[in-house]
Protein backbone atom coordinates (compact mmCIF):
# COMPACT_ATOMS: atom_id res chain seq x y z
CA UNK A 1 0.00 0.00 0.00
CA UNK A 2 2.92 2.00 0.86
CA UNK A 3 4.58 1.85 -2.65
CA UNK A 4 1.38 2.81 -4.08
CA UNK A 5 1.18 5.51 -1.91
CA UNK A 6 4.85 6.51 -3.29
CA UNK A 7 4.29 6.38 -6.84
CA UNK A 8 0.75 8.52 -6.55
CA UNK A 9 3.14 11.42 -4.52
CA UNK A 10 5.98 10.83 -7.33
CA UNK A 11 3.54 11.14 -10.54
CA UNK A 12 2.28 14.34 -8.49
CA UNK A 13 5.67 15.99 -8.29
CA UNK A 14 6.98 14.69 -11.59
CA UNK A 15 3.91 14.36 -14.01
CA UNK A 16 3.63 17.82 -14.95
CA UNK A 17 0.51 20.52 -14.86
CA UNK A 18 -1.45 18.03 -16.95
CA UNK A 19 -1.34 15.21 -14.24
CA UNK A 20 -1.69 18.04 -11.27
CA UNK A 21 -4.99 18.72 -12.36
CA UNK A 22 -6.66 15.14 -12.90
CA UNK A 23 -5.18 15.01 -9.58
CA UNK A 24 -6.92 17.93 -8.44
CA UNK A 25 -10.19 16.83 -9.79
CA UNK A 26 -10.11 13.35 -8.52
CA UNK A 27 -9.61 14.74 -5.15
CA UNK A 28 -12.19 17.36 -5.00
CA UNK A 29 -14.47 14.64 -6.17
CA UNK A 30 -13.90 13.07 -3.50
CA UNK A 31 -13.58 15.40 -0.99
CA UNK A 32 -17.08 16.20 -2.63
CA UNK A 33 -18.98 12.77 -1.74
CA UNK A 34 -20.21 14.92 1.76
CA UNK A 35 -22.76 16.29 -0.65
CA UNK A 36 -23.60 13.10 -2.36
CA UNK A 37 -27.52 12.19 -1.44
CA UNK A 38 -27.03 8.58 -1.19
CA UNK A 39 -30.77 7.34 -0.85
CA UNK A 40 -31.69 9.88 -3.32
CA UNK A 41 -28.72 8.96 -5.80
CA UNK A 42 -27.53 12.08 -6.68
CA UNK A 43 -24.81 14.86 -5.44
CA UNK A 44 -26.58 18.25 -4.14
CA UNK A 45 -23.91 21.10 -4.50
CA UNK A 46 -24.53 24.00 -2.52
CA UNK A 47 -24.79 27.19 -4.28
CA UNK A 48 -21.29 28.64 -3.08
CA UNK A 49 -19.89 25.40 -4.28
CA UNK A 50 -21.39 24.87 -8.16
CA UNK A 51 -22.73 27.31 -10.59
CA UNK A 52 -25.97 28.69 -10.27
CA UNK A 53 -27.75 30.23 -12.77
CA UNK A 54 -28.65 33.22 -10.92
CA UNK A 55 -26.96 36.01 -11.51
CA UNK A 56 -27.27 37.20 -8.06
CA UNK A 57 -26.40 33.68 -6.47
CA UNK A 58 -23.30 34.42 -8.75
CA UNK A 59 -22.50 38.26 -7.21
CA UNK A 60 -22.41 36.96 -3.89
CA UNK A 61 -20.65 33.69 -4.68
CA UNK A 62 -18.25 34.80 -7.45
CA UNK A 63 -15.77 32.20 -6.86
CA UNK A 64 -18.15 29.43 -7.90
CA UNK A 65 -17.55 30.84 -11.45
CA UNK A 66 -14.35 28.76 -11.19
CA UNK A 67 -15.15 26.23 -8.39
CA UNK A 68 -18.02 24.66 -10.18
CA UNK A 69 -15.34 23.15 -12.80
CA UNK A 70 -14.04 21.03 -10.37
CA UNK A 71 -17.02 18.95 -9.64
CA UNK A 72 -18.53 16.58 -11.67
CA UNK A 73 -21.76 14.37 -11.06
CA UNK A 74 -20.72 10.74 -10.43
CA UNK A 75 -18.23 8.66 -11.00
CA UNK A 76 -18.70 8.54 -14.75
CA UNK A 77 -19.14 11.55 -15.37
CA UNK A 78 -15.82 12.33 -13.67
CA UNK A 79 -14.12 9.22 -15.28
CA UNK A 80 -15.15 10.55 -18.72
CA UNK A 81 -13.86 14.25 -18.30
CA UNK A 82 -10.48 12.49 -17.25
CA UNK A 83 -9.92 10.47 -19.91
CA UNK A 84 -11.07 13.45 -22.92
CA UNK A 85 -8.79 16.22 -20.28
CA UNK A 86 -5.65 13.15 -20.62
CA UNK A 87 -6.08 12.67 -24.12
CA UNK A 88 -6.28 16.84 -24.84
CA UNK A 89 -3.65 17.29 -22.25
CA UNK A 90 -0.92 15.37 -24.06
CA UNK A 91 -2.04 17.25 -27.62
CA UNK A 92 -1.77 21.00 -26.18
CA UNK A 93 1.57 20.09 -24.39
CA UNK A 94 3.02 18.64 -27.70
CA UNK A 95 3.19 22.71 -28.94
CA UNK A 96 2.64 24.95 -26.01
CA UNK A 97 3.79 25.36 -22.73
CA UNK A 98 2.63 24.60 -19.08
CA UNK A 99 1.69 28.21 -18.09
CA UNK A 100 -0.44 28.66 -21.16
CA UNK A 101 -2.07 25.01 -20.07
CA UNK A 102 -2.96 26.25 -16.85
CA UNK A 103 -3.93 30.20 -17.86
CA UNK A 104 -6.01 28.57 -20.62
CA UNK A 105 -7.68 26.19 -18.48
CA UNK A 106 -8.76 28.50 -15.73
CA UNK A 107 -9.86 31.20 -18.02
CA UNK A 108 -12.03 29.17 -20.36
CA UNK A 109 -13.96 27.65 -17.16
CA UNK A 110 -14.87 31.34 -16.44
CA UNK A 111 -15.38 32.58 -19.58
CA UNK A 112 -17.69 29.42 -19.83
CA UNK A 113 -19.39 29.90 -16.15
CA UNK A 114 -20.47 32.84 -17.26
CA UNK A 115 -21.93 32.62 -21.21
CA UNK A 116 -24.01 29.73 -18.87
CA UNK A 117 -25.61 32.31 -16.30
CA UNK A 118 -25.96 35.02 -19.22
CA UNK A 119 -27.17 32.37 -21.36
CA UNK A 120 -30.24 31.10 -18.38
CA UNK A 121 -31.09 34.35 -17.22
CA UNK A 122 -31.65 35.64 -20.94
CA UNK A 123 -34.12 32.30 -21.49
CA UNK A 124 -35.78 32.88 -18.44
CA UNK A 125 -34.19 29.22 -17.31
CA UNK A 126 -32.91 28.38 -13.55
CA UNK A 127 -30.35 25.47 -13.24
CA UNK A 128 -27.15 24.94 -12.07
CA UNK A 129 -23.49 23.93 -13.92
CA UNK A 130 -21.11 21.65 -12.67
CA UNK A 131 -18.40 19.74 -14.90
CA UNK A 132 -15.04 20.28 -16.29
CA UNK A 133 -16.21 20.13 -19.63
CA UNK A 134 -15.62 23.76 -20.68
CA UNK A 135 -12.21 23.58 -19.83
CA UNK A 136 -11.15 20.30 -21.66
CA UNK A 137 -13.26 21.65 -24.81
CA UNK A 138 -11.28 25.01 -24.89
CA UNK A 139 -7.70 22.83 -24.49
CA UNK A 140 -9.03 20.39 -27.31
CA UNK A 141 -10.31 22.87 -29.84
CA UNK A 142 -6.82 25.43 -28.79
CA UNK A 143 -4.94 22.33 -30.27
CA UNK A 144 -7.16 21.49 -33.52
CA UNK A 145 -6.79 25.33 -34.30
CA UNK A 146 -3.15 24.81 -34.00
CA UNK A 147 -2.50 21.91 -35.63
CA UNK A 148 -5.90 20.80 -37.41
CA UNK A 149 -4.15 18.59 -39.89
CA UNK A 150 -2.49 16.42 -36.65
CA UNK A 151 -2.91 12.69 -37.30
CA UNK A 152 -4.29 10.84 -34.65
CA UNK A 153 -4.16 7.19 -34.27
CA UNK A 154 -7.42 5.60 -33.10
CA UNK A 155 -7.66 1.74 -31.55
CA UNK A 156 -10.31 -0.20 -34.23
CA UNK A 157 -9.88 2.98 -36.42
CA UNK A 158 -6.63 3.69 -37.38
CA UNK A 159 -5.38 7.06 -38.10
CA UNK A 160 -8.18 10.29 -38.18
CA UNK A 161 -7.05 14.08 -38.49
CA UNK A 162 -7.70 16.20 -35.34
CA UNK A 163 -9.96 18.19 -36.56
CA UNK A 164 -12.57 14.98 -37.34
CA UNK A 165 -12.28 13.89 -33.86
CA UNK A 166 -13.02 17.37 -32.34
CA UNK A 167 -16.10 18.14 -35.58
CA UNK A 168 -17.48 15.12 -34.18
CA UNK A 169 -17.55 15.54 -30.91
CA UNK A 170 -19.03 19.09 -30.88
CA UNK A 171 -21.53 17.97 -33.41
CA UNK A 172 -22.81 15.16 -30.97
CA UNK A 173 -22.83 17.93 -28.41
CA UNK A 174 -24.88 19.94 -30.87
CA UNK A 175 -27.30 17.43 -31.73
CA UNK A 176 -28.24 17.29 -28.06
CA UNK A 177 -28.29 20.87 -27.09
CA UNK A 178 -32.11 20.71 -26.52
CA UNK A 179 -32.59 17.14 -25.37
CA UNK A 180 -30.67 17.03 -22.35
CA UNK A 181 -28.06 19.37 -20.32
CA UNK A 182 -28.13 22.44 -22.07
CA UNK A 183 -26.45 24.01 -19.70
CA UNK A 184 -23.92 21.80 -19.71
CA UNK A 185 -23.97 22.06 -23.84
CA UNK A 186 -24.02 25.75 -23.97
CA UNK A 187 -20.61 25.57 -21.57
CA UNK A 188 -19.05 23.04 -23.90
CA UNK A 189 -19.45 25.74 -27.02
CA UNK A 190 -18.32 28.27 -24.77
CA UNK A 191 -15.08 26.76 -23.82
CA UNK A 192 -15.03 26.03 -27.49
CA UNK A 193 -15.27 29.07 -29.09
CA UNK A 194 -12.88 30.37 -26.16
CA UNK A 195 -10.30 27.96 -27.12
CA UNK A 196 -10.60 29.27 -30.79
CA UNK A 197 -9.90 32.95 -30.00
CA UNK A 198 -6.94 32.05 -27.77
CA UNK A 199 -5.23 30.66 -30.29
CA UNK A 200 -6.09 33.20 -32.39
CA UNK A 201 -4.68 35.79 -30.05
CA UNK A 202 -1.57 34.15 -29.48
CA UNK A 203 -0.62 33.49 -33.46
CA UNK A 204 -1.51 37.55 -33.48
CA UNK A 205 1.69 38.07 -30.55
CA UNK A 206 -1.39 38.55 -27.44
CA UNK A 207 -0.78 35.57 -25.07
CA UNK A 208 -3.94 35.28 -22.66
CA UNK A 209 -2.54 33.49 -19.69
CA UNK A 210 -0.08 35.96 -18.70
CA UNK A 211 -2.21 37.60 -16.49
CA UNK A 212 -3.62 34.65 -15.12
CA UNK A 213 0.13 33.13 -14.38
CA UNK A 214 1.52 36.82 -13.25
CA UNK A 215 -1.62 36.52 -10.44
CA UNK A 216 -0.72 33.29 -9.29
CA UNK A 217 3.51 34.16 -9.68
CA UNK A 218 2.53 37.01 -7.56
CA UNK A 219 0.55 35.90 -4.73
CA UNK A 220 3.33 32.78 -4.54
CA UNK A 221 6.01 35.11 -3.61
CA UNK A 222 3.86 36.82 -1.29
CA UNK A 223 3.68 33.77 0.70
CA UNK A 224 6.10 32.21 0.33
CA UNK A 225 9.07 31.96 3.36
CA UNK A 226 11.95 34.26 2.29
CA UNK A 227 15.48 32.37 3.21
CA UNK A 228 16.95 35.76 5.30
CA UNK A 229 20.28 36.12 4.97
CA UNK A 230 23.25 35.69 7.56
CA UNK A 231 24.90 38.86 8.61
CA UNK A 232 28.63 38.21 7.40
CA UNK A 233 31.84 39.98 9.06
CA UNK A 234 33.71 41.12 6.52
CA UNK A 235 37.92 41.30 6.62
CA UNK A 236 40.02 43.03 4.76
CA UNK A 237 43.26 41.99 3.48
CA UNK A 238 46.21 43.51 1.95
CA UNK A 239 46.24 44.05 -1.91
CA UNK A 240 48.16 41.08 -3.14
CA UNK A 241 49.02 40.61 -6.71
CA UNK A 242 46.33 38.88 -9.01
CA UNK A 243 46.57 35.81 -9.63
CA UNK A 244 45.13 34.01 -12.92
CA UNK A 245 43.56 30.93 -12.13
CA UNK A 246 42.61 28.26 -14.93
CA UNK A 247 39.15 27.81 -15.38
CA UNK A 248 37.58 24.48 -14.47
CA UNK A 249 35.02 22.39 -16.50
CA UNK A 250 32.03 21.11 -13.49
CA UNK A 251 31.14 17.37 -14.64
CA UNK A 252 28.07 16.07 -13.25
CA UNK A 253 28.43 13.00 -10.81
CA UNK A 254 26.83 10.06 -11.56
CA UNK A 255 24.10 10.17 -9.48
CA UNK A 256 23.14 13.40 -10.99
CA UNK A 257 23.42 12.07 -14.41
CA UNK A 258 21.34 9.35 -13.88
CA UNK A 259 18.55 11.74 -12.51
CA UNK A 260 18.80 14.37 -15.18
CA UNK A 261 18.45 10.67 -17.51
CA UNK A 262 15.28 9.61 -16.07
CA UNK A 263 13.15 13.04 -16.08
CA UNK A 264 14.37 13.35 -19.83
CA UNK A 265 12.83 10.08 -19.96
CA UNK A 266 9.59 11.12 -18.12
CA UNK A 267 9.34 14.07 -20.40
CA UNK A 268 9.28 11.80 -23.46
CA UNK A 269 7.47 9.06 -22.90
CA UNK A 270 5.83 9.75 -19.08
CA UNK A 271 6.16 8.10 -15.80
CA UNK A 272 4.58 4.51 -16.51
CA UNK A 273 7.73 4.14 -18.97
CA UNK A 274 10.07 3.73 -16.07
CA UNK A 275 11.48 0.63 -14.92
CA UNK A 276 11.30 -0.50 -11.28
CA UNK A 277 14.48 0.10 -10.60
CA UNK A 278 14.36 3.75 -11.87
CA UNK A 279 11.31 4.72 -9.82
CA UNK A 280 13.44 3.29 -6.65
CA UNK A 281 16.43 5.23 -7.55
CA UNK A 282 13.86 8.35 -8.38
CA UNK A 283 11.42 8.32 -5.00
CA UNK A 284 15.04 7.80 -3.02
CA UNK A 285 16.72 11.07 -4.95
CA UNK A 286 12.96 13.00 -4.11
CA UNK A 287 13.65 12.85 -0.67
Amino acid sequence: MSTILDDIKMQYRTGGIANKMIYWNVGIFLLSLVFYQFKLGYFDYPNWLALSSNPITVLTNPWTLLTYAFLHGGPMHLFFNMMVLHFSSRLFLTFFTQKQYFGLYILSAIFSGLVFVISFYVLGKTSVLIGASAAIMALLVATTTYQPLMEIRLLLIGYVKLWHITGVILLLFLLQIGLDNTGGHIAHFSGAFFGYIYIKLLQNGTDLSKPVNAIIDFFTNLFSPKKATPFKRVHVNPKKPAVKRESKIVIKDKTQQQLDEILDKISQSGYDSLTAEEKEFLFKAGK
